[in-house]
């Protein structure tokens, strides 16, 4: 990866942290090998957001995996773009179907599944699932079995 080439701005500088929900901090490098089908999966067990009803945080650990074409996120514009959600009020359906969806726009991705693990409020626990596949290619099919087969 070239940090100039790829212009990337979050990767080896001083880290600012965002009090707002902020997708335009996401960035892209490009995939070395977008010929091979190859997972890649973070795990943010710190995600928080606010409940936009009460403003009291939820807590969560967000998983998401993806199988890239030419364009990859690096991650430490990832990890910032998560944490814009902190003071960012939506239900967890919506944060989990807002990240999938800022990633596919930005990375274009063969196959994408965005999964949120949130901490029980109120005696119950919420566990949002959201999964997208490239349309005419194989990775339709792939979202499609997996969105029917997804076990909770």
């Amino acid at each position: 990866m070239n940090r100039e080439q790829d212009q990337l701005q979050a990767l080896g500088t001083k880290t600012e942290y965002r009090d707002d929900y902020a997708p335009e901090v996401l960035e892209t490098f490009e995939n070395k090998h977008p010929d091979n089908d190859y997972w890649v999966r973070f795990n943010c067990p710190e995600f928080t957001s606010l409940c936009p009803i009460t403003g009291q945080p939820d807590f969560a650990e967000i998983r998401i995996a993806y199988v890239p074409a030419e364009r990859m996120v690096e991650s430490k514009s990832l990890k910032l773009y998560l944490f814009s959600f902190r003071n960012h009020g939506d239900f967890h359906e919506d944060c989990v179907n807002t990240i999938m969806k800022d990633l596919v726009k930005l990375m274009q991705p063969k196959y994408i599944e965005v999964k949120g693990i949130f901490t029980p409020r109120g005696g119950i626990s919420i566990w949002p699932y959201a999964n997208y596949g490239k349309p005419g290619t194989k990775w339709e099919r792939v979202a499609e079995e997996r969105f029917l087969n997804f076990e909770l």
